[in-house]
C-alpha cells in the first residue's frame, strides 16, 4: 500500500511540476472541478438529501488525473472521450491550429459605436 501511495505522489509531482494544481487545459483548481460535479471541497455531495447520495464522497483522485504529463480534470476528460465517441478528433485539431494561427479571425475587434 505505501508504495502505490509512494507512486501517486511521484506521479502528481510530475504532473504539476512547478506549476499550479490545476487543469492544463480550463485551468480549473481541484475544488472548482468539485463544485462543477455538485460538491464541495472536501467532496461532500451539496445538495445530498435532495438528491439522495448522502453516502457518496468525491476523493481528489476521482477528479484530477495525475498520470500525464500535466494534471488533467475529469470535466476535459469527458468532453474529449466525447470528442472521440463522435469521431470528431481532426475537427478539434483543426480548431486547435485555428486559435493559435487565426486568432485576430476568430475574435474579431469590437466596432465602435
Amino acid at each position: 500500500m505505501t508504495d502505490k501511495i509512494e507512486d501517486e505522489f511521484q506521479n502528481y509531482f510530475e504532473a504539476v511540476g512547478d506549476g499550479p494544481d490545476r487543469c492544463y487545459l480550463c485551468r480549473r483548481t481541484p475544488a472548482e472541478v468539485k463544485h462543477f460535479f455538485g460538491f464541495d471541497e472536501d467532496g461532500e455531495p451539496l445538495d445530498a438529501a435532495e438528491h439522495g447520495i448522502e453516502d457518496i464522497v468525491l476523493e481528489k483522485m476521482d477528479i484530477m488525473s495525475y498520470r500525464g504529463v500535466r494534471p488533467i480534470c475529469a470535466v476535459c476528460q469527458l468532453n474529449i472521450d466525447a470528442i472521440a465517441l463522435l469521431d470528431e478528433m481532426p475537427i478539434l485539431r483543426e480548431l486547435s491550429r485555428q486559435m493559435r494561427e487565426e486568432r485576430e479571425r476568430l475574435w474579431p475587434p469590437l466596432e465602435s459605436e
